[in-house]
């Protein structure tokens, strides 16, 4: 196990009770998993004021405080590890600082999303040879780190799969501004798309999008509207109430996060990954994604893993590998015109994302 992933894992570890309501001062989640409510809990979350949007926020936004800044000039900023907080060390998990090897693979800059935030983002070159793999990975995080906590394990990952990772910080977290909502989770990773399509030239058969606990809703929703190469859903939720109330069998108005409801809208190759003992999600929101996607490969159940461990076992990185170095190529030669007639057609537009950043930008 390297440093790498040992403080990622307690970074994550941090994050545990992700999904519990919370104070909106930031004070944190109370409980584990948030399946049991006070009624003053109850009432905070639904009736002051009951808008999805607000229920969202209340219930699964954790910025910590930034562990990063972007310095210098904001054409080409510098990405720079914050100290830790000295007078308050329990404030946020410390980010690892990058060696000078990592900070050179890493690019950094800052984009406007359509519902006004500047996102910050980063893309982490890592191939290094030929050999590497041609997708890059699109990567969305957990709810309760930023990009300073991620950076270096989103490092270790590229070098692993030697494979090029794009992530960003939603709006927020880090030093992207604006505020936590579910509408800016989408407009967000929309802006983190259209930066792969237009500022590095990729086509969507290059781009595989990744997921990570709440990280699966804007892939989930962006997936359902674009045609990228694959997708890995990483500890997957069903909705925010199933989250919060695990009894629940239908999706309401007021819901968050409705994974369940555009899962069956998803054409390209998906792999889901969770862990059997995922005290947050219950691996049974793993299990119906699964079952409900038009595409699926071989899931990874990670038999003891729980919802912050799952990157430290093994199994892991040899799934991913196979995902990536071979089931993609294959799946993709026989799907891929159905796919794009099917998103073309029963998607929520016309025209693929990459139509719409060339129009843009015309």
């Amino acid at each position: 196990m390297s440093s790498r992933q040992r403080h990622h894992g307690a970074a994550a570890s941090a994050a545990a009770g992700q999904y519990a309501p919370h104070d909106d001062e930031g004070a944190g989640a109370r409980g584990g998993g948030g399946a049991s409510m006070t009624c003053r809990d109850l009432c905070r979350l639904f009736c002051w004021p009951p808008f999805p949007s607000r229920i969202a926020a209340k219930l699964a936004f954790l910025p910590p405080r930034p562990t990063y800044s972007l310095v210098g000039d904001m054409h080409s900023p510098r990405f720079q590890i914050n100290p830790p907080d000295m007078e308050d060390p329990a404030a946020a998990p410390p980010a690892m600082q990058l060696t000078e090897d990592e900070a050179d693979c890493l690019e950094a800059f800052t984009a406007n999303t359509a519902r006004g935030s500047t996102i910050a983002c980063v893309l982490i070159r890592t191939v290094r040879s030929r050999k590497g793999s041609k997708y890059t990975l699109l990567f969305s995080h957990g709810n309760a780190v930023d990009l300073g906590q991620m950076s270096g394990f989103l490092i270790d990952l590229g070098r692993k799969l030697n494979m090029n990772v794009f992530s960003y910080d939603y709006s927020g977290y880090g030093a992207s501004t604006g505020r936590p909502l579910e509408k800016n989770l989408y407009a967000d990773i929309d802006c983190a798309w259209q930066q792969l399509i237009g500022r590095y030239n990729l086509s969507p058969r290059e781009i595989v999008l990744y997921g990570q606990s709440i990280g699966t809703v804007p892939t989930v929703d962006l997936a359902t509207r674009v045609n990228p190469a694959g997708i890995v859903l990483h500890s997957p939720l069903l909705s925010g109430l199933r989250v919060a109330f695990p009894d629940t069998s239908r999706t309401w108005f007021f819901d968050a996060f409705p994974n369940i409801e555009k899962a069956p809208r998803i054409h390209s190759p998906c792999l889901v990954i969770h862990g059997t003992e995922d005290e947050v999600i219950n691996i049974a929101h793993g299990l119906a994604i699964y079952e409900r996607l038009p595409r699926p490969v071989d899931p990874l159940w990670v038999e003891g893993a729980g919802h912050n461990d799952i990157e430290l076992f093994p199994q892991y990185l040899l799934r991913l590998r196979s995902f990536l170095y071979d089931e993609l190529e294959a799946m993709n030669a026989s799907i891929g015109a159905d796919a794009d007639r099917a998103v073309a057609g029963g998607g929520s537009t016309s025209t693929t994302a990459r139509d719409k950043v060339r129009g843009d930008q015309s």
